[in-house]
C-alpha cells in the first residue's frame, strides 16, 4: 500500500463495545505528519460521555470475559499476532506518517509489538494458584489468581503500537477488559490495533479505544467511577503524580511506567567499536524520544576524546527525512514544542561552557528536525543532566574511577535503566548490582524485551510490563482458608 491507501484504509472513530462510532458532539481532530506539520487525516475527538460508554461497555463485558476458558483468550492473542505480523509493512507505514521514525525503525517496533502478544499468549494459560496444609494441619490454604477488572490504560506517543501491546496483551491474557486512551498526537496506530482486535474475535466491549484532544477532562470522571478498578499509564512523571494521586483517592491498582534519565558508562577497558555502536542505539532509537534513551554518556578519562570522535562522526553520517522514505535514518521530534526544548537544554549546556562536536541546532523546517548532537566538557550544573532530553542529543562526560561513574549514574531522580560497557566481569556485576535502576543493559544499547520485565525505580515508576511477571499487574491475588 502506498501513503494515501494506508491512510484512507486506517480507522478514523471511536470503538466503544464492539462498534465504531463518531464521538458525542461529533468533534473531530487532525492528526499531524511531524515531517511537514501538514495534517494528515481527521479523527474523531471523544468526551466524557464517550469514556463513560467505554467504561460501561468494559464493565458490561467483564463477567463473561473472565470466565473465558484461557486457552480461547490465548488463540485470540495468537490470531491477532498472526494479522499483524501479515500486515507488517501497512502499520509500520501508518507509525511512521504520524510518528515520524524511519520504516526501518517502525518495521522493528512492529515486531517487539507484536512479541507482546505472542508472549502473552502464552502467559494466558499459565495463571497459577497453590494449595497447602497450614502449619498446625487443622485447615487447608488455597490461593487463586484472578483477573482485577475494567482497567484504564494510558499509552504515549512515542512507541504508538508497542505501548499499546504491552498493556493490552497481558490485559487480555488475565480476562481483564479495558478502556484505552492513546495519545492525541499518535491515536492511529491503537486504532489499526482495535481493527485487528475485532478481527482476531476479540470479544465486543473487552476493548474500547478513546481518542481525545482534552484526556483531563475526557477520562477524569473514570477515576470517580467505582467500576474502574485499574490504572496502566506510560508518559512523564509530571502526569504520572498526578494521575497516581487521583488514583489513591479510590484505591486503584495502579501501574506507572515514567520518565527516564538514563546514564551510560564507558570503561577504558570496553570494546570501543561495540561501546559506540550500542551507544548510537541507546541514544539514538526513536529520535532519541524514549524513556530508555542514553542521556547521560559517562566515559572513562582514557577513552573518552576517541569515544565522542567517532560518535561524532557516526552522527554526521545520518540522513535525515521522512520516515517513510527509504533513505532515511533519522526522522523528525513529535512536534515543535519538543524540538524546541531539545535546543533549549543544549543551549544551556552550551552557555554553561559545553563544547559542540557535531550539530547543536534545529533545521529550519519544515516538520521538526533538529540535528544529531554531541557535546562535551557538559558542566554538572547543565540542565540536560538532569531533565530527560528525548531528543538526540549525546552529552558527554569524563570520570576517572568506578566510583566516581557511579555516583554521577545515580544522582538523578529517576531509575528505569543504566547502560554498562566493559570486558571486566567483576566490574560489570559490582555496578550492574550499585546502579539504582530497575534495568540494566550490559555490553548492549537495547535491552528491551517481551520476555523479560520493564520498569523502574526512585520517580520512574512502579510495576513491571512483559516477561512472567507482566501479567500479576492485572490479577488479583484471593486466599481461601479450608477447614478439614
Amino acid at each position: 500500500m502506498n501513503e494515501s491507501q494506508v491512510l484512507s484504509s486506517a480507522p478514523k472513530e471511536l470503538f466503544i463495545a464492539g462498534s465504531w462510532r463518531s464521538g458525542e458532539n461529533g468533534a473531530r481532530f487532525a492528526v499531524e505528519d511531524p515531517a511537514t506539520g501538514e495534517p494528515l487525516c481527521e479523527i474523531a475527538d471523544g468526551t466524557e460521555a464517550d469514556a463513560l460508554a467505554a467504561l460501561t461497555a468494559a464493565d458490561e463485558a467483564q463477567a463473561g470475559w473472565a470466565k473465558c476458558p484461557p486457552r480461547e483468550r490465548s488463540d485470540i492473542l495468537r490470531r491477532a499476532f498472526a494479522l499483524i505480523a501479515e500486515r507488517t509493512d501497512e502499520l509500520a507505514m501508518l507509525m511512521s506518517l504520524e510518528m515520524g521514525k524511519a520504516l526501518v525503525e517502525a518495521r522493528g517496533e512492529v515486531a517487539y509489538a507484536n512479541d507482546f502478544l505472542r508472549w502473552f499468549s502464552e502467559e494466558a494459560v499459565r495463571i497459577h494458584g497453590s494449595y497447602s496444609v497450614s502449619p498446625n494441619g487443622q485447615a487447608r490454604l488455597l490461593t487463586m489468581r484472578q483477573p482485577v477488572g475494567p482497567c484504564l490504560l494510558i499509552t504515549p506517543w512515542n512507541f504508538p503500537l508497542a505501548m499499546g501491546t504491552r498493556k493490552i496483551g497481558p490485559a487480555i491474557a488475565a480476562g481483564c477488559t479495558m478502556v484505552v486512551k492513546p495519545a492525541s498526537q499518535t491515536p492511529l496506530s491503537m486504532l489499526a490495533l482495535g481493527a485487528i482486535f475485532a478481527e482476531a474475535g476479540l470479544p465486543a466491549g473487552v476493548l474500547n479505544i478513546v481518542t481525545t484532544t482534552r484526556p483531563g477532562p475526557v477520562i477524569g470522571p473514570l477515576f470517580d467511577d467505582p467500576r474502574l478498578r485499574k490504572l496502566s499509564f506510560t508518559g512523564s512523571t509530571e502526569v504520572g503524580r498526578a494521575l497516581a494521586t487521583r488514583a489513591m483517592g479510590r484505591v486503584l491498582r495502579v501501574s506507572l511506567e515514567l520518565g527516564g534519565n538514563a546514564p551510560l558508562l564507558v570503561f577504558d577497558d570496553a570494546d570501543l567499536e561495540l561501546a559506540v555502536d550500542q551507544a548510537m542505539m541507546a541514544k539514538l532509537r526513536n529520535m532519541g524520544e524514549a524513556c530508555t534513551a542514553a542521556n547521560r554518556l559517562y566515559v572513562q578519562a582514557g577513552v573518552v576524546d576517541e569515544f565522542a570522535r567517532r560518535m561524532a562522526a557516526r552522527m554526521e553520517q545520518l540522513r535525515l527525512g521522512r520516515g517513510v522514505e527509504p533513505d532515511t535514518d533519522l526522522g523528525p521530534l513529535i512536534d515543535a514544542v519538543q524540538r524546541d526544548k531539545v535546543h533549549d537544554l543544549v543551549t544551556d549546556a552550551v552557555e554553561r561552557g559545553a563544547t559542540v562536536v557535531t550539530g547543536g541546532e534545529p533545521l529550519a523546517g519544515p516538520g521538526y528536525f533538529y540535528r544529531p548532537t554531541v557535546l562535551t566538557h557538559v558542566p554538572a550544573a547543565s540542565r540536560l543532566l538532569a531533565e530527560e532530553i528525548f531528543g538526540p542529543v549525546a552529552p558527554i562526560v569524563s570520570f576517572a574511577t568506578e566510583e566516581e561513574a557511579v555516583t554521577k549514574a545515580n544522582a538523578s531522580e529517576y531509575g528505569l535503566i543504566g547502560y554498562v560497557f566493559t570486558r571486566d566481569l567483576n566490574r560489570a556485576l559490582r555496578v550492574a548490582e550499585a546502579l539504582d535502576t530497575g534495568m540494566v543493559g550490559l555490553n548492549q544499547g537495547v535491552a528491551s524485551n517481551a520476555a523479560a520485565p520493564f520498569g523502574g525505580v526512585k520517580q520512574s515508576g512502579f510495576g513491571r510490563e512483559g516477561g512472567a511477571e507482566g501479567i500479576d499487574e492485572y490479577l488479583s491475588l484471593k486466599y481461601v482458608g479450608i477447614g478439614v
